[in-house]
This record gives C-alpha cells, sequence and structure tokens, in this order.
C-alpha cells in the first residue's frame, strides 16, 4: 500500500512538471526515430550523388545534401541511432560498475570503503576527457570503443551515490530483521538494499544519457569518434566545419538535434528527481 501510494505520488508530481513532459515527449519521439529510421529515412544514408554536392534544402531533400550529394535527413536519422546507442550502452556499462564499487564500499565499510572510495578520488583528480582522448589514441576508433571508453571512465558519480544512500540504509529496522534471519550478504544487497536505493541512480542514468551523447558528439567532430561513412551527429558537424561559408545547413541541423536530445534528457532527469524529493512533496 505505501509503495503503491508512493508511485502515485510520483507520477502526479511528474505529470504536474511541464518541462518534465515536455523533456519526456523529446525523449520519446527520439527514440521512435531511432527505431523506425529504416522506414523514416528518404534516402539510402551512404548513397552518394556527386551531380548534388551541397544542395539547400528543398523539397526533395528538406534538409539538403552533403559534400558527397548525401541527404542530410537521412544520414541524422540513422545517426540518432548511433547517438542513442552510444548513450545508453555507456550508461549501462558505468551504472553496473559503479553500482557494484559504491554497493561494496558502502555495506562492507572498513577497508573496503577506504579503498575503493580513494580510487574514486584518484579518477576523479584527471579530467574525463583527457582520459577517454588518452585511451582512444591508443585503439582504433569505433563505435563500441566509444561506448566501453566512456563507461569505465565514468562510473564514479555513481559509486559515490550508491555509497550514499547504502551507508543511510543498511542500519534500518528491515535490513537488521533480514541479518537476524540469516540473511547473506548480497541477498541483503541485492534484494533488500539496492531496490530501495536505485532512485538517484535512475536520476543519473537519464542524466548520463545526455552526457554521453555529448561526448560522443565531441569525439566524432575530433575525430576520433564514429568514423565516416558511418553517420553520426559529431562528424556531421565535422563536414560542417568545412564548409561553413557554402553550407550552413551542414552545421545548423546536427548542432540543433544534439541540442535538443541533451535537452530533453535533461529536462526529464531533473523532473524525475523533483518527484522523486521528498522534500518537494506536497
Amino acid at each position: 500500500m505505501i509503495k503503491q501510494r508512493e508511485k502515485s505520488i510520483f507520477w502526479s508530481r511528474l505529470s504536474r512538471n511541464k518541462l518534465a513532459l515536455i523533456g519526456g515527449v523529446i525523449v520519446i519521439i527520439l527514440f521512435l526515430i531511432a527505431l523506425f529510421a529504416p522506414w523514416l529515412s528518404p534516402y539510402d544514408s551512404g548513397k552518394i550523388d556527386v551531380t548534388r554536392i551541397l544542395e539547400p534544402p528543398s523539397r526533395e531533400h528538406p534538409l539538403g545534401t552533403d559534400e558527397l550529394g548525401r541527404d542530410v535527413l537521412s544520414r541524422m536519422i540513422w545517426g540518432s541511432r548511433i547517438s542513442l546507442a552510444v548513450g545508453f550502452v555507456a550508461v549501462g556499462i558505468l551504472s553496473i560498475i559503479g553500482v557494484l564499487l559504491g554497493s561494496l564500499a558502502g555495506y562492507y565499510g572498513g577497508w573496503i570503503d577506504s579503498v575503493i572510495m580513494r580510487f574514486v578520488d584518484i579518477m576523479l583528480c584527471f579530467p574525463t576527457y583527457f582520459l577517454i582522448l588518452a585511451v582512444i589514441a591508443f585503439v582504433s576508433p569505433s563505435i563500441w570503443a566509444i561506448m566501453i571508453v566512456i563507461g569505465v571512465f565514468g562510473w564514479m558519480g555513481v559509486a559515490r551515490l550508491i555509497r550514499a544512500e547504502i551507508l543511510s540504509l543498511k542500519e534500518r529496522e528491515f535490513i537488521l530483521a533480514a541479518r537476524s534471519q540469516g540473511a547473506r550478504d548480497l541477498r541483503i544487497i541485492f534484494r533488500h538494499i539496492l531496490p530501495n536505493a536505485l532512485s538517484p541512480v535512475l536520476v543519473s542514468a537519464i542524466l548520463g544519457v545526455a552526457a554521453a551523447i555529448l561526448t560522443e558528439s565531441a569525439l566524432s567532430f575530433l575525430g576520433i569518434g564514429v568514423q565516416p561513412p558511418t553517420p553520426s551527429w559529431g562528424n556531421m558537424l565535422t563536414a560542417g566545419k568545412d564548409n561553413i561559408d557554402i553550407a550552413w545547413w551542414l552545421s545548423l541541423y546536427p548542432g540543433l538535434a544534439i541540442l535538443i536530445t541533451v535537452l530533453g534528457y535533461n529536462l526529464l532527469g531533473e523532473g524525475i528527481r523533483d518527484a522523486l524529493d521528498p522534500r518537494l512533496r506536497d
């Protein structure tokens, strides 16, 4: 009954947050575009047409063509798959690592907590972009490399969140009752503690998707992310930079796509955080 009431309060607060609803609509639309890309794309994203190089937006090509005569709208639709795939997979990796290490640190404490948290502090001392750039320099740039690298170097915030939640939960009555009944540590962590500690991780994951998409776009823009001819909003911006004086559409539309996507996930994440915050409940 209590959980059902909490869910009702959560959905009620979320539904009253107009910015969160706007963010949710943006996220759903982007997901549907990526899912139905083969049917929504008017042309083959890799089809080269040298007779239509750098054509401005028109009825035939609503967002124009690029330096090889490829349809920009088709490439942006397929690029949404790359961006969302990087965001979800990278966040999945960093969430798993952060939840596991944060759970161990928060539940066991002592030297285990000290070792893990000092490692977190060391990792946080290094700028994330420089770490990613250093690793990418030694491996072949690819979408999988980007996903893994972003995930491996982005888990520290999740670990801190989970550790803080577990520190506040592990001495609660229901945990003490589980221990008194002989429940093992892993069962207590995964069955009793984590389900009650994942709310901030959910918010962090949603915001993390936006950050991962932005990171992938930046790396692809620099030429060390997703490599052509695979369409990515980041490497499309690179083409736009090279032709900014004569083809403004090559920079404008991918940039807007990144802006709207990041904005949508941030609005949704902020709205969910407000809805889950008991201090803001009326």
